[in-house]
């Protein structure tokens, strides 16, 4: 594969964090529903907005979207846990409030954290004597 961007490593966690969105939930051991399925009729449905379902992911999906997951072990664990947060889409606000961070502070780690894994992808070293910034430079 070419080398990885910055665009690639954000649209790859995204998509790991929808597919694990829509992976059926984990339900108890022994968990079961005596009641029959209910069928509705075309009259039933008449007149109700139909209901759009995505399709399940396949394994390949689910494969790629594993990998992705593996890929937040190596920034740090604030960092890869703002990268989730930001892959599963929720905005900037309630992630600074909840980390404890300013935005500025919010924007310049996510782009560490995707720097790290950009460098860790391609095979390269991530340098431990530079700056910040300066990671986030070469990686983009």
């Amino acid at each position: 594969m070419a080398d990885w961007t910055p665009i690639m490593v954000e649209d790859r966690l995204e998509r790991a964090a929808d597919v694990f969105r829509s992976l059926p939930e984990v339900k108890p051991q022994g968990y079961f529903n005596a009641w029959p399925e209910y069928f509705h009729s075309f009259a039933d449905q008449v007149g109700q907005e139909p209901r759009m379902r995505r399709p399940k992911p396949g394994p390949r999906d689910i494969t790629q979207a594993e990998d992705a997951l593996l890929w937040l072990r190596w920034p740090e664990p604030g960092d890869a846990r703002l990268l989730w947060l930001r892959a599963n889409r929720k905005p900037w606000k309630p992630i600074c409030w909840e980390l404890g961070i300013s935005r500025a502070t919010a924007n310049r780690r996510w782009q560490y954290g995707i720097a790290v894994i950009v460098w860790r992808l391609n095979g390269k070293r991530v340098p431990s004597r530079r700056s910040i910034d300066y990671i986030v430079r070469a990686a983009g």
